[in-house]
């Protein structure tokens, strides 16, 4: 009897600490509500209306003109172009540039003031983007800016030619390499810091250089760290809209201005689910690059702790 009584004792902790357990659960997936109500309200829900519009027609009815139209006009193709080469280009010079600058701080001292002073001010500049970083290039290089007045002052240079540069996707490029490069230092830098002392001493011992150690050691555990920091600052360029529509005034040569264009225009009435499948397009993209993104993060071996 007083077995059984005992079994039953425990038994009954047991069943009582595992609702306590399943309670305790149940609160800490609480505490991420908030975050999971945030994605769905700016993520979720405006991708649905995305993708719902984009198969639907000004009238309601379900459609794939709009799909079929994204795929075979050619000025849609041409912006898609455009941009995926603006993006391409812009994450590569920032990539290469910020790698570099990463790199020279990672070989300092941990603790420097060059660390610290590199480190903030790209916290700070790799948010310097949209209409204030546009601002910032125009009062510098455009018509009326300062340095295109003083070129027109001591070197006597026509102001309105030779600032024509920033306003075309040539320029737009420089403005987005801008906030490109702080922002590879930012992702690239802990990766280089992963990167042990001892791997350049051992390959040393063994009788390699400097170029055995990068093409055998370094670049190989280097490389998924800097490929996805390249995809994302592809996506950062790619989906950027406030600095392009404050610069480029004439014409719609990358895909957010379009959009901007079906949405909002007077001319275009009408063609705002046009837009929407134009999102799509972009959507599809990203997706694509995040995809990627995500299995160079799976197959990467080397997870320094």
């Amino acid at each position: 009897m007083a077995g059984s009584a005992a079994l039953a004792s425990a038994t009954g902790r047991s069943r009582g600490g595992g609702r306590r357990g399943r309670v305790r659960g149940g609160l800490r997936y609480l505490g991420v509500t908030p975050f999971l109500v945030y994605v769905a309200i700016w993520l979720f829900w405006p991708t649905a209306i995305v993708v719902v519009g984009a198969f639907r027609s000004d009238s309601g009815r379900l459609t794939l003109a709009n799909v079929s139209t994204l795929v075979h006009n050619a000025t849609i193709l041409n912006a898609f172009k455009a941009s995926i080469e603006l993006s391409l280009a812009t994450a590569l010079a920032g990539a290469v540039a910020g790698g570099l600058l990463a790199w020279a701080v990672a070989t300092g001292n941990p603790r420097g003031v060059l660390r610290r002073v590199v480190v903030a001010a790209s916290g700070v500049l790799a948010q310097f983007g949209g209409v204030m970083l546009t601002f910032a290039f125009l009062a510098t290089y455009g018509y009326t800016g300062l340095l295109t007045l003083a070129a027109a002052h001591f070197f006597g240079l026509d102001p309105y030619s030779s600032a024509t540069w920033i306003y075309t996707l040539f320029g737009l490029g420089i403005v987005y390499t801008f906030f490109q490069i702080p922002l590879m230092v930012l992702i690239f830098l802990p990766a280089l810091d992963n990167l042990q002392p001892q791997w350049q001493e051992a390959s040393a011992n063994l009788g390699g250089g400097s170029w055995a150690y990068w093409r055998y050691v370094a670049g190989p555990i280097l490389a998924p760290s800097f490929i996805s920091a390249l995809l994302l600052l592809f996506v950062s360029a790619f989906s950027a809209y406030a600095t392009a529509a404050a610069l480029l005034s004439q014409g719609d040569p990358i895909v957010p201005l379009q959009i901007r264009t079906f949405i909002s225009s007077e001319v275009m009435v009408g063609q705002a689910n046009m837009g929407k499948a134009l999102a799509l397009g972009m959507v599809v993209v990203v997706a694509v690059v995040m995809t990627i993104y995500a299995l160079l993060q799976r197959s990467s071996k080397w997870r320094v702790q």
